[in-house]
């Protein structure tokens, strides 16, 4: 069984060993390697959950949400030369999650969960506005915060596994609200430096093998 799992997800492998790899090596301490190696290993997480999933799903939806995790891997390397281009990157991502959720909506929410989502978007965009102490980041960090609390709650309202898909959205957010308090009330803590990339790769993490191990049940796959 174990060989069988690494003959056929040897990029979910490489994913785990590079986003967690990255988060000792680099993260929880600061080696001495060329700036270029640092931000293609933290891009090689997400950039091989993009290549498990073309490999795992064909069709529109599987290029969708490796399109989505491309762009993030690209938003972990942007990031490090620049915050808007980053952001922007993701953003962008962000829009064709968007896409993909919607295209699978749950039919028949519950009112309960129909209303965490609705939620879900104001309350992440005020605590996003609230966070840096520099007042005139909180516009942008609202603005980037509505698109992806608006990904996180398509998510939620999805038919992809709530649990994993919804909760990986979740994670995104409470993460890029750590980085928004790193500048804000826990800029002296070192609580940003241990939540930020375990909570964003895990979520990632979790978005991605979702929505591949539940399309692979609506669609033709690649290694069946």
């Amino acid at each position: 069984m174990k060989r069988a799992f690494i003959d056929s997800r040897p990029y979910l492998l490489l994913s785990l060993l590079f986003g967690i790899s990255y988060f000792f090596l680099f993260v929880l301490s600061e080696p001495e390697v060329p700036d270029p190696l640092k931000m293609l290993w933290k891009g090689a997480g997400v950039g091989f959950l993009a290549v498990y999933a073309l490999h795992r799903i064909r069709g529109f939806d599987g290029r969708l949400i490796a399109t989505v995790m491309a762009f993030g891997a690209l938003g972990d390397i942007l990031i490090e030369l620049d915050l808007i281009l980053g952001a922007f990157s993701f953003l962008i991502g962000h829009c064709f999650a968007i896409l993909l959720y919607l295209r699978h909506r749950r039919p028949k929410p519950a009112f309960s969960q129909m209303m965490f989502a609705i939620l879900l978007v104001p309350v992440s965009v005020f605590v996003a506005w609230s966070l840096p102490f520099d007042r005139s980041a909180a516009p942008g960090f609202a603005i980037y915060t509505a698109f992806l609390a608006v990904m996180a709650a398509a998510a939620w309202l999805s038919d992809f596994p709530r649990y994993r898909v919804g909760v990986g959205a979740l994670f995104f957010i409470i993460s890029d609200l750590f980085i928004f308090s790193s500048v804000g009330f826990l800029q002296d803590s070192a609580i940003p430096v241990w939540t930020i990339w375990p909570f964003y790769y895990f979520g990632q993490f979790l978005i991605a093998t979702g929505v591949v191990r539940s399309l692979r049940d609506r669609v033709d796959v690649v290694n069946p």
